[in-house]
């Protein structure tokens, strides 16, 4: 077994019953936290959603992007505040406070002008933009469900831009499990990536103590299980592989690999990340991945890695996370 490292065993929670409560509790004093002022802020309309060769991030909890050629180079850096930012095809999501203590999934444009708002539960955690843009997904933490030990839960919720349709959480699902039809209280949902249809999705779902990549169909309200010991899936551009968190030995509490799936052979790649990766990773290109990890202060960096196992893990954006590329 692959011994962590410093940056590693920042990133590990306790595991089993009290695994979505440690992170939760973690992700509460970070969410508390007041946001920084942004550094050498250009101001909204110099900050763009279109496609073009740039990376869009959170600095400070602000919207930013730096050029692909120089990520490391200048950022142009928004007033707009949010927790967790994802876009593609010039539609953004923003995770961001609504009061002091409630949220709101905000849809934006290419120059970041709100088209729909959803008030959430919780504490956003997760967040996606299909390919095309229609698609839109979150993930919150939410407390108060009885049958977890540690008080919290999952919601993860999905809206289709083009129809206004929302789906408040995907626990409303038929699913099978191992070809069995599947019902329990303790199901919970998050990290969805979406194929490029705009129908189907992959997520990570939780039940039993155990949790499974699963395939999903939105129109059918639908998921199945694919594979066990698969977090926050990120399907690759070209959707033959899906980037995703594996737990060391099947166990949380021992951290994360960043791992990729063939999804036609099942065989699993792990990166030469060998820090514990706590995220959704992203796909900068059919090659590379993109994701956050956090300094011993807590502050994020955002680094990168090749897809299929080779090369070595690179500081990509400094003091920055929830990284997406716009091309």
């Amino acid at each position: 077994m692959t011994v962590l490292s410093t940056r590693a065993k920042l990133g590990v929670v306790v595991a089993s019953a009290v695994l979505l409560g440690s992170v939760a509790a973690g992700y509460v004093a970070m969410a508390a936290e007041p946001a920084r002022t942004p550094p050498s802020s250009s101001g909204d309309q110099m900050v763009t959603l279109a496609p073009g060769p740039r990376l869009l991030a959170l600095t400070d909890r602000h919207l930013s992007t730096v050029a692909t050629a120089d990520p490391t180079g200048p950022r142009t850096v928004s007033g707009l505040e949010c927790l967790r930012v994802y876009a593609a095809a010039g539609t953004g999501v923003c995770l961001k406070p609504a009061t002091a203590w409630s949220y709101q999934v905000v849809v934006l444009d290419a120059a970041l002008r709100q088209t729909r708002a959803v008030d959430v539960p919780g504490l956003p955690n997760r967040a996606r933009v299909s390919a095309s843009g229609r698609m839109v997904s979150w993930t919150t933490f939410v407390g108060g469900d009885s049958y977890t030990a540690s008080g919290f839960s999952t919601r993860t919720g999905i809206l289709d831009t083009a129809t206004g349709t929302t789906v408040t959480s995907l626990e409303e699902f038929a699913i099978t499990l191992d070809g069995r039809s599947h019902r329990s209280p303790d199901v919970n949902y998050w990290g969805v990536t979406f194929t490029a249809d705009d129908n189907r999705f992959y997520a990570t779902m939780s039940t039993g103590g155990k949790r499974y990549l699963v395939r999903g169909d939105v129109a059918a309200r639908t998921v199945e299980t694919v594979k066990e010991n698969v977090e926050c899936p990120s399907l690759s551009p070209d959707g033959t592989r899906i980037a995703f968190k594996e737990a060391i030995d099947a166990d949380p509490a021992k951290g994360w690999r960043l791992s990729v799936l063939d999804l036609a052979t099942m065989r699993v790649t792990a990166t030469a990340e060998t820090s514990s990766v706590d995220d959704q990773a992203a796909w900068l290109d059919g090659r590379t991945l993109a994701y956050t990890l956090r300094q011993s202060d807590g502050q994020p960096d955002v680094w990168s890695v090749p897809a299929d196992g080779s090369g070595t893990p690179k500081l990509t954006v400094p003091g920055a996370e929830s990284p997406a590329p716009l091309t």
